[in-house]
């Protein structure tokens, strides 16, 4: 049980539930009108789901520079949904 804490399979669990329940989200909104627009829920997902990644290959032992390229996407996208925000 520590080994899968301390590994990459806990990332590659949260990132398949997110990635669920984003698919179920969009869905449900499709299906029933109600619910968050895809336009407001993607960009901050999908600056999660690369921070996740990020993590998910560091620890995984992964090179430097993707952890590096993820981290400045995931940036992009955090100030991509500030920008969109802001009043």
């Amino acid at each position: 049980m520590t080994e899968f804490l301390a590994g990459p399979a806990l990332f590659d669990l949260v990132i398949a539930v997110l990635v669920l329940e984003v698919v179920l989200l969009l869905a449900w909104r499709r299906l029933s009108g109600r619910g968050v627009p895809a336009a407001d829920l993607l960009p901050p997902v999908l600056s999660g789901l690369l921070l996740l990644l990020a993590f998910r290959i560091w620890v995984g032992d992964g090179a430097w520079h993707w952890v590096a390229a993820c981290l400045l996407a995931a940036l992009a996208a955090h100030l991509f949904d500030l920008r969109r925000r802001w009043t």
